[in-house]
């Protein structure tokens, strides 16, 4: 081959033929695999986290490594078992404790937005603790009392009153009237409760409502319902133009005042009925407080008319957080624009007892207009209206504002970043008091904060990350913990297991609960291990003078913006009256230190006692390896809500709504949500055991194995009950994002299950009754393939 330009210059000369690289290939090899393998267990075991890798231990022994994974800003620890953190969580908590925090907390006015030393004090108490903490705040658009009146008046010359002006009610002159009533708007100052007189005493008023100036005929219209405005409609009575007066209970006060809008009423009036208080009366022979256990006549329900069902939070930033150069929105599609006052019963008496004589009797309406406890003071319970020539006046005058409100956070890092449990209690109070709602839940919630403190002295550190939260705000509208959760609800969705609830801690001696039926379990477990304070029979736990009745989750506390708008799944509990309970005077300066120290919890026993069940129940679900929860129950309520739902029928005007081939279709989807929640429940315990049996230190493949199957399964039941979110949110109430649960429209409180189907139903929307169906069947079917 002649040259070229490729041909080197210096010629190569091969003097031996090329010799083999490596001369035992096939030793090498192996060594190379085994090296290689080596390598990758290494790495394995070194990002493992070692209370993922099973050993010969007992399962209550899986407590977490300290200090040993590369990503641990803790400082390596002995470490703390399962058994001995449900000691320490037994055994701090102290009633002398839960008292003197209770004394703190309802020692002076903490009204939203007013109540920073608060927030202060909390974060610093906290700290002292052990746990790391901060504010939060918050610029919320909320309303202040500046005064208000409410007289009976009764014009001067009668003969001038006329037909039209009782058929358009009555706006005149104050010099037409005089006055016969003037309704004192104030709560008696007792000798024996320090806080019902303080100079800075919060006045009587309703939160969110609004300014005015009216003055017109009124008509008693029983609790306000829904229900009950259309009776009246059937009945006849004239509300255009008129003021309600309305009884407190049954649902939420602000859906009383949205009704009373919308059927042309111009003011409200809401009272406490004794009736509320069962036998514990002053007609059945029961000292009024503070010298006994029946309600004082002068108390007053304050609270907020927030249009609970439709948004809960900032008015002015529904789905996005409060923060400051916010765009903001109108706020009326969810506060009232008419006027709204609070009074006693005592106050109440001369209005209704003018109603006497004029219009039909409740008596003359259905069941749910029967009874009222002032028939012994002489009310007949007349609807009206009044006569022409009697109205009120009823003067508001609210200052509104946006100001800042300070949640208080606390944290105690995991080794499990990325699931969390979120632990909360609201701090603020409409009263100087709050003694019940929400400071006996503050104390407790201190005691239990404490008590994990006592735990890190002992080398505690948690499985999962703990969050603790002491809201501002949660009286107006749940605004603390919305503004929270909006703002954090990337991280939340990802990372939170569970949130648990503690607003009234304690007010009496029957514990109740709410709760996602995915905690079912681990609740009766938590109020298993605690002594009641009543027991009957020596050790007897809570669980066991407990019904065991779980109710829906609604809204009316901080739950709401975790379960029904981010999906995850809580709980909301404490200790309630009975029958033969002290009244509790709900929002009232009466819920106060003294009544709490005589009446309430004299011995501070249910204090400690929520404080051992609701720190319980929290360490179960941080703890566990596999997350304490059972998706069985969840399709057992699912199964149980559609039949619910269908009796709705036997009431509807059209009971044949629910006969469509979509709806049938939600029955099979729920069975088979069940099957496929029975086998991975018992996937889920068939991996506890092998955990808890051990395996050996040689298997390490295994131990890798059970670590992401246990991060698998874990993965599943976090996301579960965020598979029941629906985008769009529920029907003129987008906010409300869950298929399953949500404050009933016309109830606020109480939960409605299936709340896009059931007002279809009740609207007699037949498409509305398809879309949602559809949309439910979608939910569900992707909570069955997501365990699968």
């Amino acid at each position: 081959m002649p040259p070229n330009e490729q041909t080197p210059l210096i010629q190569t000369v091969i003097i031996a033929p090329p010799r083999p690289r490596y001369s035992h290939s096939t030793i090498r090899r192996f060594c190379s695999v085994a090296l290689g393998t080596t390598l990758v267990v290494i790495v394995i075991l070194f990002l493992v986290p070692a209370h993922w890798l099973p050993g010969n231990h007992s399962e209550s022994e899986w407590a977490p490594a300290h200090g040993y994974l590369p990503w641990s800003s803790w400082p390596q620890r002995a470490g703390l078992s399962y058994e001995d953190l449900q000691k320490v969580l037994l055994e701090t908590p102290k009633e002398e404790k839960a008292r003197e925090w209770s004394q703190y907390y309802t020692a002076g006015p903490h009204l939203a937005g007013k109540n920073l030393s608060q927030a202060v004090w909390t974060r610093e108490r906290w700290q002292d603790f052990g746990v790391e903490a901060s504010i939060a705040d918050y610029d919320v658009y909320i309303n202040y009392p500046v005064g208000h009146r409410l007289a009976l008046l009764e014009m001067k010359d009668k003969s001038k009153a006329g037909p039209a002006e009782e058929e358009q009610g009555v706006e005149v002159e104050k010099s037409k009237y005089r006055v016969r009533y003037e309704c004192s708007m104030e709560e008696d100052v007792l000798d024996e409760d320090p806080t019902s007189g303080l100079d800075n005493r919060i006045p009587t008023f309703h939160g969110y409502s609004a300014s005015g100036n009216v003055t017109a005929q009124y008509v008693y219209v029983n609790r306000g319902t829904y229900e009950d405005f259309e009776d009246l409609v059937k009945a006849n009575v004239s509300l255009k133009g008129k003021i309600a007066l309305a009884k407190y209970g049954r649902i939420f006060r602000g859906l009383k005042v949205k009704r009373a809008q919308e059927m042309g009423m111009i003011g409200m009036v809401i009272y406490t009925d004794p009736e509320e208080d069962g036998e514990i009366t002053e007609e059945n022979g029961y000292k009024t407080y503070p010298d006994g256990p029946a309600r004082n006549p002068s108390s007053v329900q304050r609270g907020s008319t927030q249009f609970l069902s439709i948004a809960p939070g900032d008015p002015t930033t529904p789905g996005y957080p409060s923060k400051p150069r916010c765009p903001r929105e109108d706020p009326h599609h969810s506060i009232p624009y008419i006027p709204s006052v609070p009074i006693s019963y005592m106050d109440a008496l001369p209005l209704l007892k003018a109603l006497n004589g004029h219009g039909p009797k409740a008596s003359d309406f259905n069941e749910y207009w029967q009874g009222g406890g002032l028939g012994y003071k002489g009310v007949e319970y007349n609807i009206g209206p009044s006569p022409s020539d009697l109205v009120l006046n009823l003067v508001n005058e609210q200052e509104y504002i946006t100001t800042p409100l300070w949640n208080v956070i606390g944290i105690i890092n995991g080794t499990l970043q990325d699931e969390v449990i979120v632990l909360g209690n609201h701090r603020d109070a409409w009263i100087a008091g709050g003694a019940g709602d929400p400071n006996s839940g503050s104390a407790a919630m201190n005691e239990v904060i404490r008590s994990f403190g006592e735990a890190l002295k002992k080398g505690y550190k948690p499985l999962r990350t703990i969050v603790f939260a002491s809201w501002d705000g949660e009286e107006y509208g749940l605004i603390g913990s919305t503004e929270w959760v909006e703002e954090y609800l990337p991280w939340l969705s990802k990372a939170a297991v569970a949130y648990l609830n503690l607003d009234v801690g304690t007010r009496g001696p029957h514990f109740e609960a709410s709760a996602s039926p995915l905690l079912n379990q681990a609740l009766y477990q938590a109020t298993s291990l605690v002594q009641s304070p009543n027991q009957t029979v020596k050790g007897q736990t809570v669980r066991d003078l407990w019904d065991g009745h779980i109710r829906t989750m609604g809204s009316g506390s901080d739950f709401t913006a975790f379960q029904d708008f981010a999906g995850i799944p809580s709980v909301d509990l404490g200790f309630a009256g009975g029958p033969d309970s002290a009244v509790y005077h709900y929002h009232s300066n009466y819920d106060s230190f003294a009544w709490m120290d005589k009446f309430g919890d004299s011995g501070w026993h249910y204090h400690v006692a929520i404080t051992k069940v609701f720190a319980l129940f929290a360490a179960s679900l941080v703890e566990t390896p596999i997350i304490a929860f059972n998706a069985t129950d969840y399709a057992t309520g699912l199964d149980f809500y559609l039949h619910s739902v269908k009796n709705l029928t036997t009431t509807s005007t059209d009971p044949t709504i629910l006969d469509s081939p979509i709806v049938k279709t939600l029955e099979s989807a729920i069975a088979r949500l069940h099957n496929a929640s029975a086998a991975f429940d018992a996937r889920a315990a068939d991996l506890a055991t092998a955990i808890k049996g051990g395996v050996p230190w040689w298997k390490w493949w295994r131990k890798a194995q059970l670590y992401y199957q246990v991060r698998q399964v874990n993965d599943r039941y976090k996301y579960l009950e965020r598979q029941f979110l629906h985008p769009e949110g529920l029907d003129g109430r987008s906010w409300f994002k869950h298929v399953v649960f949500a404050p009933g429209i016309w109830t606020g409180y109480a939960g409605a299950t299936f709340p896009g189907l059931v007002e279809a139903v009740d609207r007699g929307d037949r498409n509305g009754v398809e879309r949602w169906s559809k949309i439910i069947k979608g939910n569900i079917d992707n909570a069955t393939d997501s365990l699968k």
